[in-house]
């Protein structure tokens, strides 16, 4: 029966987790409309360049993580989406949304990445996305991190959640950092894992990312970058935190939190919980200005982030409930064919009907009851040549006659 189970590293979204999962996505999406964000859906394969590009052809989702696979019509290398920016990034360029900016999008769907499963993270997992092109400004900033706590606000987990912030400054600061931290790690070369030790001139700021504990242990007295800003990489930084302060939003520095290429720039940030076990994030972004030019479109700016989907329903507990059906159930032939005629002119009115393909009167009222039904709308022969409907309260089990010419609006009480 093996092969019968589901692939290692991804899971059945059943309907009751479905439903979860589904009010999770829509509040977020609500919530961005709130602010102005448009939905799109990028393609869930993209030519692989777009993402060796856009990720970084060391990093390990690269080299370690990607789905990739050859077309059967050529020798293009594709691969399913490891996540959702570099696939925005491409649109916006190959579509020349140029003089479309701001271009503010909000995204969920699925995305693919090999790695070991364990709790809130799958090899098929599920993430939302938030995206603006063409803001160069503080206020973008400001604008994305405020979605991403609203949406934490309204999912009820905020206060299980803090929001770590650094800033990478601009490009001229990056460079002399690197030099500063190549400096610092030099000395201590042979002691660092073999996967620093190749990072080290090619993107030694990734070495802040490292899960060896003797990297960490050197990189803990490393220089900060935030100690080494030019003067209007400051200014950007106290702009974010200012208009953070003033929304209300706490936040934490993290010196430490960086993002390893070189077109990332300025805001860095996570939105971390340890709910789940290890500290782990829920949302994380950042400032991406150089990312556009990496894809050979014109230079744009760029911010955005992305939260796990399985891991914000595995905190937010409440959902929203299953809608309850009108049960519609038929007696006799002549009522069975004058049913599915109601059932369509209910549905069409907008009403969530539910009707049993078989069984007597008993048993349909008994998968009535199973089904959660509000009322059930008993319709036999006797209802037929009076023109009624019987209408039972699942709840008190009062019934009432209605005429089927005014059932529609009757029901509006059950909606």
């Amino acid at each position: 029966m093996g092969q019968f189970q589901p692939v290692r590293g991804t899971h059945d979204l059943l309907p009751e987790n479905f439903r979860h999962h589904k009010w999770v996505t829509d509040i977020a999406c609500e919530t961005a409309e709130l602010y102005g964000f448009d939905e799109m859906d990028p393609p869930v394969f993209e030519f692989t360049s777009v993402f060796a590009r856009t990720m970084g052809e060391s990093s390990d989702v690269v080299t370690k993580e990607m789905y990739s696979f050859h077309s059967r019509s050529d020798e293009n290398l594709l691969t399913l989406r490891p996540e959702f920016t570099a696939g925005i990034c491409r649109a916006f360029v190959s579509n020349g949304l140029y003089n479309q900016v701001p271009f503010k999008v909000f995204a969920r769907g699925p995305v693919f990445r090999y790695e070991r499963p364990q709790k809130g993270r799958q090899r098929q997992f599920h993430q939302i996305d938030l995206e603006i092109l063409g803001v160069p400004s503080s206020q973008a900033d400001i604008e994305v991190i405020s979605v991403g706590y609203h949406i934490l606000k309204r999912l009820s987990i905020a206060e299980n959640c803090t929001l770590c912030i650094n800033t990478l400054g601009d490009q001229a600061c990056r460079v002399q950092y690197r030099d500063l931290l190549i400096a610092h790690l030099e000395p201590y070369k042979s002691e660092l894992s073999e996967e620093s030790q190749l990072r080290l001139y090619r993107n030694p700021m990734r070495i802040f990312d490292s899960k060896s504990e003797r990297d960490q242990e050197i990189i803990a007295d490393a220089p900060f970058l935030r100690d080494h800003l030019n003067d209007l990489s400051k200014v950007f930084f106290d702009e974010v935190c200012e208009g953070l302060e003033l929304l209300d939003i706490p936040y934490r520095l993290a010196p430490n939190l960086v993002r390893g290429l070189d077109y990332y720039t300025h805001t860095a940030f996570e939105f971390v919980t340890d709910t789940l076990g290890a500290q782990g994030a829920v949302i994380a972004g950042g400032r991406y200005d150089g990312l556009i030019e990496q894809l050979g479109g014109r230079a744009t700016p760029g911010i955005g982030w992305a939260g796990g989907v399985e891991r914000l329903a595995m905190m937010a507990k409440s959902v929203k409930a299953r809608r309850r059906p009108i049960a519609l159930v038929p007696h006799g032939n002549d009522a069975a064919v004058q049913a599915r005629v109601l059932a369509k002119e209910l549905r069409e009115a907008g009403y969530m009907i539910d009707m049993s393909y078989s069984g007597n009167m008993k048993r349909r009222l008994a998968h009535a009851n199973k089904n959660r039904a509000q009322v059930a709308l008993l319709l036999g022969q006797h209802e037929l040549v009076r023109g009624v409907v019987t209408v039972r309260d699942m709840e008190t089990g009062e019934q009432h006659e209605v005429s089927l010419s005014s059932l529609t609006k009757y029901l509006d009480q059950y909606r």
